[in-house]
């Protein structure tokens, strides 16, 4: 067994190795969590959690545009648009193609509804967020 100190994010934690064995050069050891470190705060004093806050939900736009809007999940080109604005649509039917590492991802609408309005078009290069679509 052997011991190290260790510090993570400016907080320093006393760890124990054990070496189980050596294969080819390399050591393999079981990787366990460490014990959380403990807290010099009493016992007898417990601090209540702060309540979560909770923002407004974000208003959706009025007019043709508003709906769902269905973004990119990740970086990519649209190599096809299986829809057209005033489709209907249900949820899991296919609504683009995008290609993204040499593979191609179909983009599935999450609900079911109307295409109002479409945000991208074929060949275009999109990253992580950015909106295709936009479902009523």
């Amino acid at each position: 067994m052997k011991k190290f100190n260790i510090t993570v994010n400016g907080k320093s934690y006393a760890v124990e190795v054990e070496e189980v064995g050596v294969q080819g050069g390399f050591t393999f050891a079981p990787v366990q969590p460490s014990p959380a470190p403990q807290s010099a705060a009493p016992a007898s004093a417990p601090q209540a959690a702060p309540a979560p806050q909770s923002s407004p939900a974000p208003k959706a736009p009025s007019g043709p545009g508003s709906g769902e809007l269905l973004t990119a999940p990740m970086p990519g080109t649209v190599l096809d648009i299986k829809v057209t604005e005033g489709q209907t649509v249900k949820a899991g039917d296919i609504v683009l193609i995008l290609e993204a590492m040499k593979m191609e991802n179909e983009i599935v609408s999450p609900k079911d509804g109307v295409i109002n309005k479409i945000h991208t078009s074929k060949s275009t290069t999109v990253s992580t967020g950015d909106p295709l679509v936009t479902i009523g």
